[in-house]
């Protein structure tokens, strides 16, 4: 592919053409297709095939041309399927972004948006706003580019139907993409979905969608996930996040950016959701021995905290410790030991300007190479990157 520039308004349409090529010995004859890129280059695919023919003069003409015509659209379709209770902003989030979007694209490359209804009629979001859908879901018969769908706060208690789950399986196999906003993961689930992937849903859901999916690999702390052709995003804003990265997959880094500025948005959040959620808390109870030791560990970071030290504290053996522990907080010790030292980390780039291996000391890590190894598996973020997005915040 080779770009030429040119003056945007002197060229308007996407032409296709034979063009014979003459070099030297070398004759070739090509198609070849010219259209005007977004930068206002003048973009050239050529194909064909080449012979070799003596004396021949070198220049290159164009013959035997055919009408200019334009090429296929790029033209994608976004659908959004939607219910009563539905998170509105599960819903308007995603639609602003690929609605935003067709600001930077050219015509032929706009994004068409649905909204699918699973009743008819007027439905009522849960903050009350009203949402009423262009077609019901059966009446959506058409293949689409990505097909969503949304959550809400009673969608983990909500059944639709066999009709419905029958109809969501087929139309997610028309589909290029498929994919959940927030809780909307509970949709796919019941519909068969979900079994054998990995996939994320909101922190608080993530438990139960695990329980729902026994052979689904649930990743509480990531914002979205993809997995092949299915897209999963956390909490409410995170479908924003994950439109952005589509839309960045889509037409590249500068229509994610200029979409990102006109929302007032990270151009993409990267990294856990767990990047949000409050400082680790016990979930033992309060006069529990294991209560006291996950108080231990939270004043004691910068200790070694083996499993024989947190025994110990809990005047316990090792063995029992263990055991016990991973029944009443339901992670095990180590888990909650780098969590705890996640967490304090988190919380001293948010709100201080200590250098990195001073977080890391403090917090209890080897090094501040061990804590970014660390940050990077369970949040998918560096420490460097973590304070850049949200320190300010603070």
């Amino acid at each position: 592919m080779a770009a030429i520039p040119v003056n945007k308004h002197a060229y308007r349409a996407s032409l296709a053409s034979n063009v014979l090529i003459r070099y030297g010995e070398l004759h070739a004859r090509f198609f070849v297709g010219a259209r005007l890129a977004r930068d206002g280059a003048l973009e050239i695919a050529i194909a064909g095939k080449s012979d070799r023919r003596p004396h021949a003069p070198t220049k290159a003409v164009c013959v035997d041309s055919d009408p200019p015509r334009a090429f296929p659209t790029m033209q994608k379709t976004i659908a959004i399927v939607v219910f009563a209770g539905v998170q509105s902003l599960d819903v308007t989030g995603p639609m602003d972004v690929f609605s935003e979007a067709n600001r930077f694209l050219p015509p032929e490359d706009h994004y068409r948006l649905e909204v699918i209804g699973v009743e008819r009629g007027v439905m009522a979001c849960s903050n009350g706003l009203a949402l009423s859908a262009h077609r019901h879901f059966s009446e959506a018969l058409q293949a689409c580019d990505l097909l969503l769908v949304a959550g809400g706060p009673q969608l983990p208690f909500m059944d639709f139907g066999a009709a419905f789950d029958a109809w969501l399986r087929d139309a997610c196999a028309r589909a290029a993409r498929f994919g959940s906003i927030c809780n909307g993961a509970f949709m796919l689930a019941r519909a068969g979905l979900l079994e054998g992937r990995t996939v994320t849903t909101h922190w608080s859901d993530a438990a139960t969608l695990a329980a729902l999916c026994p052979t689904t690999r649930v990743e509480a702390d990531r914002l979205y996930v993809q997995d092949a052709e299915l897209y999963t995003s956390a909490g409410v804003t995170a479908g924003i996040d994950l439109s952005l990265y589509l839309l960045g997959r889509d037409h590249g880094p500068d229509v994610a950016l200029s979409v990102a500025k006109r929302l007032v948005v990270f151009t993409q959040r990267s990294g856990g959701q767990s990047q949000f959620s409050p400082f680790l808390t016990p979930h033992a109870e309060p006069t529990s021995a294991v209560a006291m030791v996950q108080h231990y560990v939270l004043a004691n970071l910068t200790g070694d905290l083996t499993i024989a030290d947190l025994a110990k504290a809990a005047n316990m053996s090792a063995r029992n410790f263990s055991r016990v522990f991973a029944r009443e907080a339901k992670i095990t010790p180590a888990e909650f030991v780098e969590r705890a030292r996640v967490d304090a980390a988190r919380v001293m780039l948010e709100s201080t300007s200590a250098p990195l291996k001073t977080v890391a000391y403090q917090c209890g890590f080897r090094d501040a190479q061990h804590m970014r190894s660390v940050f990077n598996r369970r949040l998918g973020v560096t420490p460097q990157q973590f304070r850049q997005n949200f320190a300010a915040m603070v």
